[in-house]
């Protein structure tokens, strides 16, 4: 594993630094995290939107406590405890399903009941971990020796984006229309994150604004901004910016660069 980036944050900044107070106290179900960390939001959301009790645990990834790793050998984040059960969890979003099922009367479901919309949602959460959150890695870690262009870049992921449009709810607000699902959830994070491309690359994010994909991504990027569950959880502007820094100048080792520069699945 890679060797302590000292100059990142140890904590929480903003909104979320308010949460993660509010939820230090011990508590069975535990959450275990890194602030600057998209897949441990989707789970942080969803403990917000079900409204379940828990306790949030920092984890710096990289530099793992001894007592992490000998509960989660993988040092992955998020990793979730559970009360009375041997093994943790881990994986983001069988994490947030796991969230959803186990606590059926805490909140809105967070999945259609019917087996076949069950099922779409799930294709459209796989397209968002294996389509559009790789390619946003890839356009943060462009630098002049790769063997792809930043348009190339910024090609790959308008045309993975436009394909998760193209298939919601034509009026929404949401993926699957009014109500908010894990398929919002699996995609807010990098949603929430990808002005970032504005500030680090050439020629920024370059998403189109008009015509009808656009308008529909446009009014479903909006609420997301405005879900109050996104906006408890995200770090201040400032906290982003330094973290991902190190995306953008492809310096940082994280599991997730790294399977960028190898052109892998992301962990």
């Amino acid at each position: 594993m890679a060797t302590v980036d000292f100059s990142l944050a140890k904590a929480p900044s903003g909104p979320a630094a308010k949460l993660a107070a509010e939820h230090a106290s011990d508590h069975g179900l535990k959450l275990y995290g890194a602030w600057f960390c998209p897949f441990v939001q989707r789970v942080w959301i969803t403990l917000v939107e079900k409204k379940i009790a828990h306790q949030y645990v920092e984890i710096n990834p990289y530099h793992k406590d001894p007592a992490f790793l000998a509960m989660n050998p993988r040092g992955l984040v998020p990793t979730l405890a559970v009360p009375e059960k041997d093994k943790p969890l881990f994986e983001s979003i069988i994490v947030c399903e796991y969230l959803n099922d186990a606590f059926p009367d805490s909140g809105p479901s967070l999945l259609p009941t019917d087996p076949y919309q069950k099922a779409r949602a799930k294709v459209w959460i796989d397209h968002v971990g294996s389509r559009i959150a790789p390619a946003f890695y890839k356009l943060m870690q462009h630098t002049p020796d790769k063997s792809y262009s930043l348009d190339d870049a910024r090609a790959d992921l308008r045309r993975h984006i436009e394909a998760f449009v193209e298939q919601m709810h034509p009026q929404g607000p949401w993926f699957l229309g009014d109500g908010f699902s894990l398929v919002d959830i699996s995609l807010a994070p990098w949603a929430r994150r990808m002005w970032l491309a504005d500030e680090f690359k050439a020629g920024g994010l370059g998403l189109p604004t008009e015509g009808k994909v656009w308008e529909r991504w446009a009014v479903w990027k909006k609420a997301v901004d405005e879900r109050e569950s996104v906006k408890v959880t995200s770090s201040s502007d400032e906290s982003y910016l330094a973290s991902y820094k190190r995306y953008a100048d492809d310096t940082t080792k994280s599991e997730v660069s790294e399977a960028t520069r190898r052109g892998e699945r992301l962990p």
